[in-house]
């Protein structure tokens, strides 16, 4: 669109025209490559004493300005938060003071001067010497109503960030608990490794996949909804505790728990199965909390989430009964599961099995109860294709997963390592699939020739780094915690 046709705002006019005009008077801002930074605000507030009379070159956004005739007082907002400045025309000129007054809120600046404190005693740099880095063109939101609507927030989180500061900690804090995972895991042994985004097959979860189109090969391919396959791959291939931490990408609906595109760990440890993975887990958690955020008792809202305390332990089957008095272990077959559904409204679809239908009672009364960490394992076979069957309980598997706060945080399996067992339940999701299951996929005939090759017993745990991090910072939805929310674009 031509420059002219914009309709500009009264304030965005006036803006522009201040611009033109230091480009006129060769003083364009954009022109300037480097500003030598020397120190942040955190630091001078950290230390005081250090900084008490020493020059400093700070840089920022200016967010806040009182003109008092010869000498004003403004805030700077750097990356790490906001320090005061001082600046008078007798100390850097008439003609810089006149450009000073010109500025607006939000214009990008660097600030020279003396750490003092003013008789208020707040920390202050009295400056001699400023430079504009960069103009800002839209007025910001005013600072008593700031940015409250939440659609903008998300679709323009750089705004977000600067009018909201607590938006930029709550980012800082996401950043802390990746490297606090990463160092966990580390510090056990595990190695870091990427493995493939683009798919010939979807698989390694039930999930509906994005479908993209290779030109050159002329295949069609598949955005990674999970990242197991090619980890226990590696396994096979003689490494024996992996990790990865990376986007995956699942077709299906948005809610404050769900974004088509999210953060993903998953990890796998030869030799120990699913009870070793529930000792990882509870001890990551309590890490992770411990070191982001000081202590394992994490304030959610109104409620207190205990990480210090040993997590609770139960089974499905035994979960259901409690909240839904409904015992699976008395019902034998899929008519009997069916009638119970029947009596207490659950629906369910004609594929659907009796295990399947467990599952469905599980959502409907158990997981809104789950608010201390729990640990729900025993999942049927149905729901469970790349688990390892118990070898006590015919019909479930050796998977857990972890809730908090009513909502899952983890997921894993005593990895299932027979091929003629993974091929069968291959097999069975192939057909489902060719039913019209949208989750269901197909058989990896590479993934089973890598088990046929020798996969060892082998635990695998798979944690949503998002919901970990929307239950350390107290967010409310996921949104939240992602720089770039996915949003529908606007017309």
């Amino acid at each position: 669109m031509a420059q002219e046709q914009i309709n500009y705002s009264e304030q965005e006019q006036i803006r522009r025209e201040k611009l033109a005009a230091l480009r006129e008077q060769g003083h364009d801002p954009y022109l300037i490559t480097r500003c030598n930074v020397d120190t942040k605000s955190s630091q001078i507030k950290a230390d005081y004493d250090a900084y008490e009379g020493r020059e400093v070159t700070l840089a920022g956004r200016m967010m806040a300005r009182n003109i008092m005739g010869k000498a004003s007082f403004a805030r700077l907002l750097d990356a790490d938060g906001t320090i005061q400045f001082y600046i008078r025309r007798d100390d850097v000129g008439e003609e810089s003071y006149a450009a000073f007054k010109k500025l607006d809120i939000g214009d990008v600046i660097s600030v020279t001067g003396k750490v003092f404190k003013t008789k208020t005693g707040e920390i202050s740099v009295h400056t001699d010497a400023w430079t504009l880095l960069a103009k800002c063109l839209k007025p910001l939101p005013e600072k008593f109503h700031g940015l409250t609507d939440i659609d903008l927030r998300y679709r323009q989180r750089y705004l977000d960030m600067v009018v909201n500061p607590e938006v930029r900690d709550t980012f800082r804090k996401r950043s802390q608990i990746i490297s606090a995972l990463r160092t966990f895991l580390e510090s056990r042994g595990f190695m870091e490794v990427e493995t493939p985004v683009l798919n010939t097959q979807a698989g390694g979860a039930s999930a509906r996949p994005f479908i993209t189109h290779h030109n050159t090969l002329d295949i069609d391919m598949y955005l990674r909804i999970a990242l197991e396959l090619h980890l226990k791959r590696l396994i096979v291939g003689g490494f024996d505790r992996v990790y990865e931490i990376g986007r995956v990408f699942r077709n299906e609906g948005m809610d404050t728990k769900h974004n088509p595109e999210f953060t993903m760990l998953e990890l796998y440890q030869a030799f120990t199965d699913f009870h070793g993975m529930m000792d990882i887990t509870e001890d990551m958690f309590r890490y992770v909390a411990r070191a982001v955020n000081g202590t394992a008792m994490v304030q959610y809202g109104d409620v207190t989430i205990d990480l210090e305390k040993p997590f609770a332990r139960m089974s499905m089957v035994e979960a259901v009964k409690k909240y839904s008095g409904v015992d699976f272990d008395e019902i034998h077959t899929l008519e009997e599961a069916r009638a119970v559904a029947d009596e207490r409204k659950i629906h369910y679809e004609k594929r659907h099995q009796k295990g399947d239908i467990l599952n469905l009672f599980f959502d409907e009364y158990v997981e809104e109860n789950l608010v201390q960490p729990t640990f729900i394992y025993g999942h049927p076979v149905e729901i469970s294709p790349l688990a390892k069957k118990s070898p006590t309980h015919p019909g479930y598997t050796e998977r857990f997963e972890i809730f908090i706060l009513g909502r899952e945080h983890g997921n894993a399996f005593s990895e299932l390592n027979d091929p003629i067992d993974q091929r069968q339940r291959f097999e069975a999701q192939a057909a489902l699939k060719a039913q019209g299951d949208d989750e269901a996929h197909g058989v990896d005939e590479d993934f089973l020739n890598a088990l046929e090759i020798g996969m060892p017993p082998t635990g695998g745990l798979g944690v949503g780094v998002d919901r970990l991090v929307m239950l350390l910072t107290a967010a409310p939805s996921i949104r939240d915690v992602l720089l770039f929310p996915t949003m529908k674009p606007i017309e």
